[in-house]
């Protein structure tokens, strides 16, 4: 634990101008991001007696080793500089709001010819314009199925389209008349278009004058007496007003608002936003945060307007945003999201009316989120805490594990050894670090020298990454030219913009999937490379035992222990992610083919040969001329069709596993290097792929 006397800045050193100050920890990792409208009045809040600082906020300074600061001009270059700071170092002790789902929105894909109505989660892209989000897929699938009746926008893949075009027969929808069927040129390219824009008009709320020109038509052709398309003009209307239906109005005079209400106690808080376009709730969304520091409601609601509009340009910030609390200044937020929307927006707080009992709501929705929220988690935070601390008393750890990395050694007898690396944070998977390794120092089934080499392969660029930002020492355990090659499979030290990658931040303890021998090979990894500030242990399947380096007797935790719970999902994560990874590896080997080295044979060509000769085994028995029969095969590349065959190892016989029956090839089987598939399923047992 630091001592924040040791890196606070002196006197006079910190100006006192808007800006905005990183905590770093002592691997250089951001931990904490901040603003302030002076500089120096709000970093000197950190640096006080620690027993007057909020429990987290004290945390953080203790975790720090050290502050650095930019100076901005205005405040509002501060709010953007935080919200890019924040989303690019992802700190851990910043407010971060979080949910268990990705959204769904009503997506029209205007970027294409033929637009596009659909279902799209996540990142959103240009062109595409989006109604939501909604709270669950088929609600928007309602919608969409009474409203292609009045607007038949195509809405099929771009797979099934071009099969349409191809073919001349619509989809199922182009035939009961909820698609227009472009693919078939029903409708022109620009009439398919025009049908899209009045759909998106509608779902952006223009809708009584759409129906009001529905029912003048309806009227008309009942007086010229054509009362079936009159009758079909009745459904159109009732079709919308039932759509209309499942979104009532709740503020008058076609009002385009956001709603953001805050349900928080001291330690999180839960935020809901209600989406309401012209005048009608489109939708809803939510999030949870740990309120890592003292912060007031006003603070967490400027954070939920950077999480919600720091993407969003146009349109997709409203005109007004109702709030329970005011950021504190409100100035420069309001003039960030004007510049977001390139028009004013006003931001308030609800005072009567309408809109006041409206954002009742909302604040009843978020209480209740918060509920549920600590119905589910209270339990799961208290045990993951309880399962750090236990580890950490059990193997003598100075602290918790907060980042604990897990190693195992997948093959299949021998072939396609391959390691994986997962990490746990906090004692929650983090996916994003997961790495794999290919062992290629040496040939065959040998788990402690593999385990050896991903120890050493993996913290050697803990130690490059070190070297480059001058914290290891001059001279020592410095690589040597080509020791820190990357292999297939990994990634390398630093992103696309130059950052380092957090394959480079170092665990607290290592956990491998195995017994002594596995132990001791990871210890000697790390002693041969000087890092003596890890922890190490190994987690043996039978007895479900923990073995320490130098011990020879392992420490056996009670099996109701939520610690050994904790390492069993750590070592069996470890033990899913190597064996995806190799079965992926080997099912790619299976499929390899000596074709599939021979220059300018396609998989057209190749498909071809397999077709005109039933097997592998015929087609290499075949002469030359009798490979210039297959169409496209010239008598060059049947030459090198001929010599590649005549190089690549003799097919084997497929054997049946189960019985020991030798099998006939079956056609177009082969495996690597061109032989048959061995028939049966192999023996892919734990204990023979670990």
């Amino acid at each position: 634990m630091a001592d924040p006397s040791s890196y606070r800045p002196k006197p006079g050193q910190i100006p006192d101008s808007p800006g905005v100050y990183r905590f770093r920890d002592e691997h250089r990792r951001v931990i904490y991001v901040g603003k302030a409208k002076s500089l120096r009045q709000r970093l000197a809040n950190y640096f006080q007696d620690l027993a007057n600082l909020h429990p987290r906020t004290r945390t953080m300074v203790t975790t720090a080793a050290s502050v650095e600061w930019t100076v901005v001009s205005t405040e509002v270059e501060a709010l953007q500089l935080e919200y890019s700071w924040i989303k690019e170092f992802d700190p851990r002790f910043n407010v971060k709001y979080r949910d268990d789902k990705s959204y769904p929105y009503l997506a029209v894909t205007m970027n294409e010819e033929f637009p596009r109505v659909q279902v799209m989660r996540g990142q959103k892209r240009k062109g595409v314009r989006y109604f939501g989000p909604y709270g669950h897929a088929w609600a928007i699938r309602d919608t969409v199925d009474l409203l292609l009746r009045v607007f038949p926008v195509r809405t099929c893949s771009a797979g099934v389209f071009k099969n349409a075009a191809r073919t001349g027969r619509p989809c199922l929808l182009g035939y009961i008349g909820k698609c227009s069927a472009p693919c078939v040129e029903r409708v022109s390219a620009e009439e398919h278009r025009e049908l899209a824009e009045e759909f998106c008009d509608f779902m952006a709320g223009r809708t009584g004058t759409y129906i009001r020109r529905l029912e003048q038509q309806m009227t008309q052709a009942a007086e010229e007496m054509e009362y079936e398309r009159a009758a079909r003009l009745r459904d159109d209307i009732e079709a919308l007003k039932k759509a209309m239906e499942k979104n009532a109005v709740v503020l008058a005079d076609a009002t385009d608002a956001d709603l953001i209400a805050v349900a928080e106690d001291e330690l999180e808080a839960a935020v809901q936003i209600f989406h309401v376009r012209g005048g009608r709730v489109r939708g809803q969304r939510g999030w949870v945060t740990d309120k890592v520091e003292e912060i007031t409601t006003g603070a967490l609601v400027e954070h939920a307007l950077q999480q919600l509009y720091g993407e969003e340009k146009g349109d997709s910030v409203p005109k007004e945003v109702l709030v329970p609390a005011l950021p504190d200044p409100v100035e420069p937020v309001q003039e960030w999201l004007a510049e977001r929307r390139g028009s004013g927006v006003s931001l308030r707080i609800p005072q009567r009316g309408d809109k006041k009992a409206l954002m009742e709501t909302v604040e009843r929705n978020a209480q209740q989120a918060l509920v549920l929220h600590k119905t589910k988690r209270a339990s799961d935070l208290t045990t993951r805490s309880r399962a750090l601390e236990e580890i950490a008393e059990a193997l003598d750890l100075d602290s918790a594990p907060l980042r604990i990395e897990c190693y195992d050694i997948s093959h299949l007898q021998g072939d396609d050894v391959v390691a994986s690396m997962v990490v746990f944070e906090d004692g929650l998977q983090r996916k994003s670090e997961y790495r794999r390794f290919q062992i290629k120092g040496f040939e065959g089934q040998d788990d402690v020298r593999s385990m050896h080499e991903v120890i050493t392969r993996r913290f050697k660029r803990y130690i490059a990454e070190k070297e480059k930002t001058g914290e290891w020492a001059d001279g020592e355990n410095t690589l040597t030219e080509g020791e820190n090659t990357l292999t297939e499979g990994e990634n390398t030290l630093t992103e696309e913009d130059g950052r380092p990658k957090k394959f480079a931040y170092p665990p607290q303890l290592v956990v491998v999937d195995g017994g002594q021998p596995q132990v001791a090979a990871a210890k000697k990894a790390l002693d041969e490379l000087g890092i003596d500030d890890v922890a190490v242990c190994g987690l043996a399947k039978r007895l479900e035992e923990v073995w320490l380096p130098d011990d020879d007797d392992p420490v056996v935790l009670p099996r109701t222990s939520e610690g050994l719970y904790l390492l069993q999902r750590v070592r069996d994560e470890a033990h899913r992610f190597a064996i995806t990874y190799q079965r992926t590896k080997r099912a790619k080997r299976f499929r390899s083919s000596p074709l599939d080295d021979v220059p300018g044979l396609g998989d057209t060509r190749r498909q071809a040969l397999l077709k005109h000769f039933g097997s592998l085994k015929k087609l290499r028995s075949a002469t030359i001329d009798q490979i210039c029969e297959v169409p496209g095969i010239g008598r060059k590349t049947a030459e090198t069709i001929a010599v590649a065959l005549a190089q690549a190892a003799p097919a084997a016989p497929a054997v049946n596993t189960a019985t020991g029956e030798i099998m006939e090839e079956e056609p177009g089987t082969m495996g690597s290097s061109g032989q048959p598939v061995t028939m049966g399923a192999p023996d892919e047992r734990r204990g023979q792929e670990t």
